[in-house]
């Protein structure tokens, strides 16, 4: 197996949207129709500010794929975790933050470094000060792989509306404060 990493511009990712939906299908262990069914949601992401976009590719097939943009008051992902947020978290946070939307590897590929890596390149193209980003809040193997990687906790016990589930609200500062 030979996977590179390649950058995908804003046409790019919403031409391959099917692809990285399936990857995110298999990543999360959903049905490939309710991974569809967030196919507006990535169409709408690709007008943001500051949109940058990887795919791991093995011999073409997606593999693994990594997204995210400069969040901004507005849009409704910024607008509930600034919500959910104390007010000088939000100025800590979300000032001037990457928001990483996307991040997922298909499971054969699970610990082989290839999520960090993708990770790592998304965020080194970035000038925002900090990055966040949700994922369940639970011990999953997300969870850990974030910790590991310097995230902290901002904000656990949030539930998105029409969302069951819990999540957590994590960060990872990109530029030391002098």
């Amino acid at each position: 197996m030979t996977v590179r990493i390649v950058e995908l511009g804003r046409r790019e990712l919403g031409d391959r949207s099917d692809e990285v939906l399936d990857v995110y299908a298999e990543a999360m262990e959903v049905s490939a129709a309710t991974a569809r069914s967030r196919r507006g949601i990535l169409a709408a992401h690709l007008d943001r500010d500051g949109l940058r976009a990887l795919a791991a590719l093995d011999r073409g097939r997606m593999v693994g794929v990594a997204y995210g943009y400069l969040g901004a008051p507005g849009q409704w992902w910024h607008d509930q975790v600034q919500a959910a947020l104390t007010a000088e978290q939000a100025a800590e946070w979300l000032a001037d933050a990457f928001e990483v939307c996307e991040l997922h590897v298909r499971p054969a590929l699970h610990g082989t470094g290839l999520g960090r890596a993708l990770l790592a390149q998304l965020l080194a193209g970035t000038t925002a000060r900090t990055a966040v980003l949700t994922t369940p809040d639970s011990e999953t193997r997300a969870r850990r792989f974030y910790r590991s990687g310097g995230w902290v906790d901002l904000r656990c016990g949030l539930r998105f509306p029409g969302d069951p589930r819990l999540f957590a609200v994590l960060g990872l500062r990109l530029v030391s404060e002098a």
